[in-house]
């Protein structure tokens, strides 16, 4: 029989999830999560992860036990994210913000984060605030995402004093009707749509489920769920991130970081003709590494070096 690794030690140092899943402690916290538990082909407790109801158990079971989370649900075919990169992501934004400080992660309510693109499942700030302390405001356009979110927030009470949920009422606007005159944010996050239509979102759909051992691929149930803008953007990713960029301009001097993960390695040069073009001051990339999929992390900022001393003097 061939040995499973223990440890997934392609994930970020700090992350809970490096482990894998303890299934007897998880069912503890969430004992629904037991019906859809059994053992693999390796002889390994583990679950269907080409079903999407065991998917969304299992993210509750995690959100419950890792991040004591009392609640956690969301409507049906939204998207569901693996919490393993999720976490990752915060980890080396976290990083980020200690590279400018000292190498010391600043914590606590003071530090402000935007999540562009909150979702229903509201993860980001969930694991944020949980495990640095930080306050978000999360934002969508779509309407019924933000009214779960909303919720998840206001039934956790962990949560509810240190995380905003705002509407986005344009389609193609990111920062304005968001951002107010005298409010600063010290990290911009943004998982973008990366797919730049419903048919491109659906070849790479029917590639997941095949991936996972499912026969009927051509007509995908899709395990993590997603709506069409959680999935796909005219232009893909490259188009949404440059959108980012010029209007970042607009708030150089009330964001230090933006950031955003980029799905593909082919749009980074494209992403950085336009962060040259937005004469930002600095950008950085990195790499991050979930099971056997790569993304990048690409970073922006107008503050120079000593705007940036200045504004750390604030946490």
């Amino acid at each position: 029989m061939e040995k499973r690794k223990q440890e997934k030690n392609s994930l970020h140092v700090r992350n809970k999830h490096r482990d894998r899943y303890h299934f007897s402690s998880l069912i503890e916290t969430c004992p629904e999560l037991s019906s859809y538990v059994s053992l693999n082909k390796y002889g390994d407790e583990s679950i269907d992860f080409a079903d999407p109801l065991a998917v969304k158990t299992l993210n509750k079971a995690l959100l419950q036990y890792f991040y004591q989370i009392k609640f956690w649900d969301i409507p049906e075919g939204y998207l569901c994210p693996p919490i393993p990169g999720r976490a990752d992501y915060l980890h080396y934004t976290a990083d980020l913000l200690a590279s400018i400080n000292n190498q010391n992660i600043p914590k606590g309510k003071k530090i402000k984060v935007l999540d562009i693109g909150v979702g229903a499942n509201c993860v980001y700030p969930i694991i944020g605030h949980q495990e640095y302390g930080w306050s978000f405001v999360g934002t969508d356009i779509d309407e019924l995402a933000i009214r779960n979110a909303k919720n998840i927030v206001e039934v956790n009470e962990a949560l509810r004093n240190s995380v905003e949920i705002r509407l986005q009422p344009s389609k193609i606007q990111i920062f304005k009707n968001i951002i107010n005159k005298e409010e600063n944010f010290d990290l911009i996050i943004c998982n973008p749509p990366f797919h730049s239509s419903a048919a491109e979102a659906l070849a790479g759909s029917q590639r997941k489920v095949r991936n996972l051992g499912n026969k009927n691929y051509m007509k995908p149930i899709l395990n993590f769920g997603g709506q069409h803008v959680e999935l796909w953007t005219e232009g893909g990713e490259v188009a949404f991130i440059g959108r980012m960029i010029m209007e970042s301009k607009l708030y150089q001097t009330q964001c230090c970081w933006f950031t955003s993960l980029v799905s593909k390695s082919e749009n980074l040069d494209s992403i950085a003709a336009m962060l040259k073009r937005a004469e930002v001051v600095e950008s950085r990339s990195s790499e991050m590494v979930t099971g056997n999929k790569i993304t990048r992390i690409i970073a922006w900022t107008f503050l120079d070096e000593k705007q940036q001393a200045d504004w750390v003097v604030r946490w």
